[in-house]
């Protein structure tokens, strides 16, 4: 259990799981870049000891593994588990009272504590362009706060167990942003603050807000913890901490008394300006657009602060472990709160809203012929909840007996669905909904269309991963690759636009039908089929993050009956690259090459 952040890179280097960097190295790509390669070798944590232009040093990648992720809460995570295993069902307490006799003792532990004593990230006081700038990709749009955890409280309501505080990235320089006087805010759909911005803009108050960075870590994974609301994440900090979360008050801003900075300021009513472009985590630019704007009033940090930040991108990332470690913890939750679900798997290497695979259950009519059913409500109920709401794509399958599905095995499950699925009447959309506000293939911003493939039912077919002899493709068309059995990938001209796509698919799908593809039922047209069908992680990336279901869903042989679309044939995605979308993420060549340099001398990779 740490008290703070410098006690958790402590333990860290004690275990070896921390490499120090002492050459000077820029916030502008260099520090990021050294992030990912360090990341992507499953190396330590790495800490920065001189930042140019900052006085302070910095540090990344602490959660850039699963184990060592698992060791930082090794004291508490068990404990937490069990209080939420509690929460889903009471009774288990009388049925093994000693595996749950910790669970007051850390519930106790939930409580935020007010000092009465001075707080110790009001040690200093600093300027927001003292603080490390970090530019993780060529065009982002300025410097990220990207571990941050943003509080905020009600309007006229001091009670900390109302406060909402959740991970929202912040733009500190760039744009139109005047330098330590503004901050921009960037929230998406169903985040919390938003309850309380649309509160304030109601009121007369003014819409006091604070930003912290660093703290012990269970601090940062509260912020992104998808908690019910009204529910403070305070309370599962100090669960996860095994110590309460210490705070103050500020002219009305909470002070997080353990945290290594914190910021505060007042959010601007009716007042947005331009936040990005910023390199995120679906492995795309998120593109400018306008955003709440905070005046800031203090920089505070302790007296041996260290600015913790992460570089996000094409995923995994580190923060894959956030994922990882929320579905260790709330999986005991998961009846509760979709009831006869038995798995969700948001696809980390799909970007996690783009694509959602589930394990249902069909419990009611088991005398009748097996079909979708009760999973179609099922998937309804995961579609109307919280950040699940925010799936694109969202596959379903239901349970069957002495049959083993796993949402976390993907080519598997992949495998199992495309076996029984039946296009005629599996397919369900949404159309003109919303979707992940980082997601750009739609048809708007925020704006986009949902598909539910649900399955249930005995074997239809066996995959194959093998061309039919009478297979022909269109002019432009080319280079099919299987990713597995029953998973075909091809390479199609360059979109230019809607009208001249629907031809260019009607046209493969006509020639398609000419062929025997009954074992070979999912199709994707990409722009680089030998990629694509390289590794799991490109195949998921991108087909799922390119289609926009209501837009880019096509079908051999296929009919709309009162208002419902099937196809007798394989079902065909197209996955390409359309001009809307947002630019891919790639590297500074010259800053990749420096940093394998610099890396070279300092750390013996794996």
């Amino acid at each position: 259990m740490y008290a703070n952040l410098r006690e958790c890179l402590n333990d860290l280097e004690k275990n070896n799981q921390l490499l120090r960097i002492t050459k000077s190295v820029d916030a502008n790509l260099e520090m990021a870049e050294i992030h990912r390669q360090v990341f992507d070798q499953g190396g330590p944590a790495v800490y920065f000891e001189n930042v140019i232009g900052s006085p302070f040093p910095a540090v990344s990648n602490i959660y850039g593994t699963f184990e060592r992720t698992e060791f930082i809460f090794r004291k508490t995570l068990e404990k937490v588990k069990k209080v939420i295993e509690l929460k889903a069902d009471p009774t288990l307490f009388l049925k093994n009272p000693w595996r749950y006799r910790t669970a007051p003792f850390t519930a106790i532990s939930a409580l935020p504590f007010k000092s009465p004593f001075g707080l110790a990230v009001k040690y200093g006081e600093t300027t927001i362009d003292k603080l490390p700038q970090v530019i993780s990709w060529p065009d982002d749009g300025g410097g990220f706060i990207t571990l941050p955890q943003v509080c905020t409280l009600p309007p006229d309501n001091d009670n900390i167990m109302q406060s909402n505080m959740g991970m929202y990235r912040i733009q500190m320089s760039g744009n139109e942003y005047d330098i330590n006087q503004e901050v921009g805010l960037h929230y998406q759909l169903h985040r919390g603050i938003g309850v309380h911005h649309t509160a304030y803009n109601q009121s007369d108050k003014p819409f006091r807000a604070s930003i912290f960075v660093g703290g012990p870590p269970s601090h940062a994974f509260a912020a992104i913890m998808p908690l019910p609301e009204g529910l403070s994440e305070m309370t599962f900090a100090g669960m996860l901490a095994g110590r309460r979360f210490r705070y103050g008050l500020d002219n009305r801003a909470v002070i997080s008394g353990d945290a290594d900075f914190c910021i505060t300021g007042t959010i601007l009513k009716n007042h947005k300006k331009p936040e990005g472009p910023f390199g995120d985590h679906l492995g795309y630019y998120s593109l400018e657009h306008e955003f709440p704007v905070m005046k800031v009033d203090k920089v505070y940090h302790r007296k041996d602060a260290i600015w913790q930040f992460t570089a996000v991108g094409r995923p995994p990332a580190e923060d894959s472990s956030f994922g990882y470690l929320i579905h260790k913890l709330v999986g005991a939750l998961l009846p509760g709160e979709f009831p006869g679900v038995r798995q969700i798997n948001a696809v980390d290497a799909a970007g996690v809203h783009p694509l959602l695979l589930a394990v249902g259950s069909e419990r009611y009519m088991p005398f009748r012929d097996k079909k979708p059913e009760e999973i179609l409500t099922q998937a309804n109920r995961i579609i109307g909840s919280g950040q699940t709401s925010l799936a694109k794509f969202l596959f379903i399958a239901a349970e069957e007996e002495g049959i083993e599905i796993n949402a976390h095995k993907i080519p598997a499950y992949f495998k199992h669905v495309l076996e029984r699925v039946d296009w005629r009447r599996d397919l369900h959309f949404q159309t003109k909904t919303t979707m992940d506000t980082l997601d750009y293939s739609g048809s708007g911003w925020n704006a986009g269309s949902k598909l539910i493939v649900a399955c249930c039912g005995d074997q239809l077919r066996t995959l194959s991963d093998q061309l039919p002899d009478r297979f022909n493709l269109p002019d432009g068309f080319d280079t099919p690759r299987f990713w597995q059995a029953g998973v075909l990938l091809i390479n199609g001209p360059a979109f230019s636009d809607y009208k001249k796509a629907v031809l260019e698919m009607n046209q493969l799908t006509d020639f398609l039908e000419k062929s025997p593809l009954e074992q070979i039922p999912l199709i994707a047209v990409v722009d680089n089929a030998d990629f694509s069908a390289a590794t799991e992680n490109n195949f998921l990336w991108t087909v799922f993050t390119r289609a926009n279901p209501s837009h880019d869903t096509y079908g051999v042989d296929d009919f709309t009956q009162n208002k419902h679309w099937g196809c007798r044939g394989p079902l065909v995605i197209d996955a390409r690259i359309k001009p809307h979308h947002a630019p891919v993420l790639i590297k500074n060549k010259k800053v990749e090459e420096r940093v394998e340099k610099l890396l070279g001398e300092v750390w013996k990779k794996k």
